[in-house]
């Protein structure tokens, strides 16, 4: 659409060169057809080198666009871009065009193929699975029953994808007006899994907000699992049962979360680092090493704790009890 169509519809000022836009990306990524936000200064060195046809931004940070993007005015950009999201999203499991399948792979007559998805040479696709469009599944990879996999993602070879499955559904994301209203952010990334990853039972995995959330080759999730949007996993991770991954967290190579632990957003676990059930991490954290608890600690130090805070209790006790 033309930039000053989109300025109306997402509540934008708009005084450049109009030309077309078709489609929404990050800063990062965005080619001179697509139009991007920047939110806040800390990607500001960022958007002085994007190469997107245009922006939404405040009016503080339009003096630093470059010389060949244009700009839409906005006194809450991340608000405009969840609007404009909504303009973009494409119609979901499309099935206009024939999928890919090859002659050795195994799929059920109930599962639904998207356009121009490719199936290789020895997959298993099992009853009632959907798989939508534009979609890749690698050699000898088997999908369980009622798995969905969502448009654009890719899968690699030999994994296995138990029944019950969600790979590709929008993040949990929501721009917020004045009015105390969520405005949905309707996601335009993907899912990547590796080779050789093994998702549990009944897990999810959002799709990324731009670009990809990615499960990183050999790693296995167990059942129950949440894994948010943007997303990354290094490979050989071990994901256990309840854990959730606030979106954009960062795994290094062989990290594992315990039963029930769980991360807030934006933050890196280092290589060969564990997580305890229940671990609450908040912060960033080094590789190497085990922590539990919360706020998040060495584990070491959060047994010590226990055991004190036993014996006080035991001693308080008994001051009690002579009383």
């Amino acid at each position: 659409m033309k930039l000053s169509e989109l300025a109306k519809y997402i509540d934008a000022e708009f005084l450049g060169l109009d030309r077309d836009i078709s489609s929404l990306s990050g800063l990062k990524e965005a080619s001179s057809s697509q139009i991007s936000y920047l939110e806040n200064s800390k990607m500001l060195d960022v958007f002085k080198q994007t190469k997107a046809g245009a922006v939404i931004v405040s009016k503080e940070f339009a003096q630093y666009a470059p010389k060949d993007t244009e700009i839409l005015i906005s006194d809450n950009p991340h608000l405009s871009m969840a609007k404009a999201s909504k303009y973009f999203a494409k119609i979901p499991f499309d099935g206009s065009k024939k999928p890919f399948i090859e002659k050795s792979a195994f799929v059920e007559k109930d599962v639904f193929i998207g356009s121009e998805t490719v199936i290789e040479e020895g997959v298993r696709v099992m009853s009632g699975v959907r798989i939508g469009a534009n979609v890749r599944i690698g050699k000898n990879t088997l999908i369980y029953p009622n798995t969905v996999i969502y448009d654009d993602c890719i899968v690699g070879e030999n994994c296995i994808i138990q029944a019950n499955v969600v790979v590709g559904s929008d993040g949990f994301g929501y721009a917020h007006t004045k009015e105390g209203e969520h405005i949905k952010i309707y996601h335009s990334g993907n899912v990547i899994l590796e080779n050789d990853v093994e998702i549990g039972s009944g897990t999810t995995i959002d799709k990324a907000v731009f670009g990809s959330t990615r499960i990183g080759k050999g790693t296995k999730i167990d059942n129950l699992v949440q894994i948010g949007h943007n997303c990354e996993t290094g490979q050989s991770c071990i994901i256990v049962s309840q854990v959730g991954l606030s979106g954009s967290t960062k795994l290094g190579r062989n990290v594992i979360m315990g039963g029930q632990s769980a991360t807030s957003g934006h933050l890196e676990i280092g290589d060969f680092a564990m997580i305890a059930a229940r671990g609450g991490v908040s912060k960033s954290i080094k590789g190497g090493e085990t922590y539990g608890g919360f706020p998040l600690v060495l584990q070491k130090e959060w047994l010590k704790t226990q055991v004190k805070l036993a014996k006080f209790l035991k001693t308080f006790q008994g001051v009690n009890n002579e009383r």
